[in-house]
């Protein structure tokens, strides 16, 4: 199933979230299955509000308030909003209230373990994105430092 952006797909998709604990239920591999999709959704939020320049205003206004506040709650709740990890433990949750999303056991625990292995799991798709985001700004000067020495010995050349 695909977004299309009609009334019927979003009320399917609302549908296949709403009975999501009954599908949970089926088996560990689907659980297992559902933790690995659902950190997606964490990992993408938590990095896009802590670290993209779409909200970089904000982000820089709480890294101000966090150096500036003198009550240490008020510095401890704006820096939620500039570290990916904290801010992906409150995400899962949100997640967790939407989905209703349970690993291993159909109580509490199932909720905390889910919780748990969901800002793992995220935060190891964090890790690799940033590995990624790395090697390819090292790639990009690595070309532009070639590029660069082709000048200089096309330019002694002439």
């Amino acid at each position: 199933m695909f977004w299309n952006g009609s009334a019927e797909t979003f009320y399917r998709l609302a549908t296949l979230l709403h009975n999501m604990p009954f599908l949970l239920e089926q088996s560990l591999g689907s659980q297992i299955l559902f933790l690995f999709v659902l950190a997606i959704p964490v990992a993408c939020i938590s990095w896009t509000v802590t670290h993209e320049e779409i909200f970089k205003e904000v982000h820089d206004f709480c890294v101000q308030k966090t150096h500036s506040c003198q009550k240490t709650y008020q510095r401890k709740v704006f820096y939620l909003f500039t570290c990916e990890y904290c801010f992906s433990h409150y995400v899962a949750a949100g997640i967790l209230v939407i989905t209703h999303y349970h690993l291993l056991f159909d109580s509490w625990q199932g909720y905390l373990i889910a919780g748990l292995s969901l800002v793992w799991i995220a935060n190891v798709y964090m890790a690799i994105f940033v590995r990624l985001r790395l090697d390819i700004k090292s790639q990009k000067l690595e070309i532009e430092q070639e590029e660069f020495q082709l000048k200089e010995t096309t330019s002694a050349v002439s």
